[in-house]
């Protein structure tokens, strides 16, 4: 039997485009190669954005292309517990921090620190006593992880952090892992109990995702998440990231363009393999 697992994570935050369907077809393809499987995974914490009436599109324009998956799929907003926990035991650890800051502010203190726009933050706990009125005051604020205390914590190994990268055409190579690309990031959000990082890293550990196959634009995310997994003990999976369907505009489709969306190409009467061949996979 082969050890090869794999998943397809998308967020139902609307209709499953054809760039979604690239994505999926590049995962189920390459599990059918290595003579592994494919889960589902629901990644809806955010519940602002995803609705329960874009699940059910991804179930429905999943199935008209002919996927199918191992194990009932991951609710994630059904864990939420699981990821609070995740968020105590770093806390435990001493590695984060309560952050009240807004954007507006992070972006000052960026300027202030004669930084570039966009530079990743790196902040740090308030004063005890300025952070107690804050909390008295019932202010909003997110968890975040101090890359400081991570790199004294982990010591000489956080200088060792890597994945092993498999491109497309078979061939590997080992990367070292640059935690710095994303600074202190959120482990918590001020809108939700958990942040795409710490679900979506402790899920690949408890589902035991061996391959991760995703788009180019979460290259950088391997970076961090390296660095979680070396925290929490979990294995490091490998790591494919494929190119991307490009839009009218030459980025990548987001769910706005919908003339791309499955549900219009299906109605358009397109056949699932007319979308592989727009997909090119």
């Amino acid at each position: 039997m082969s050890d090869f697992l794999t998943r397809f994570a998308p967020s139902p935050t609307g209709r499953l485009h054809l760039g979604h369907a690239a994505s999926a077809f590049h995962v189920w393809k390459a599990a059918e190669r290595a003579g592994g499987h494919v889960l589902l995974r629901i990644e809806d914490i955010d519940q602002t954005r995803c609705k329960p009436e874009f699940t059910d599109g991804i179930l429905e324009d999943l199935a008209w292309l002919g996927f199918e998956w191992a194990r009932t799929p991951r609710i994630q907003s059904e864990h939420f517990e699981d990821y609070d926990r995740v968020v105590q035991r770093l806390t435990e650890l001493g590695l984060t921090y309560r952050c009240f800051r807004t954007r507006t502010e992070m972006a000052a203190e960026t300027e202030a620190a004669d930084l570039a726009p966009g530079t990743p933050f790196i902040g740090h706990p308030l004063p005890a006593e300025l952070e107690a009125e804050h909390l008295s005051q019932e202010a909003p604020f997110a968890w975040r992880l101090s890359l400081e205390r991570c790199r004294e914590y982990l010591g000489p190994d956080y200088d060792r952090l890597s994945f092993e990268v498999r491109n497309l055409d078979g061939t590997t190579h080992i990367e070292k892992a640059r935690p710095d690309l994303h600074g202190d990031i959120n482990l918590t959000r001020k809108d939700a109990p958990a942040a795409y990082h710490v679900a979506c890293t402790h899920d690949d550990a408890l589902q035991e995702i061996t391959h991760v196959i995703r788009g180019t634009d979460l290259e950088d995310a391997a970076h961090i998440h390296v660095l979680l997994q070396a925290l929490m003990g979990w294995p490091t999976p490998i790591y494919t990231h494929h190119p991307l369907v490009l839009g009218p505009d030459g980025n990548k489709l987001a769910k706005r363009f919908e003339s791309q969306s499955l549900a219009s190409l299906r109605e358009a009467g397109l056949t699932p393999q007319d979308v592989r061949k727009l997909a090119g996979v």
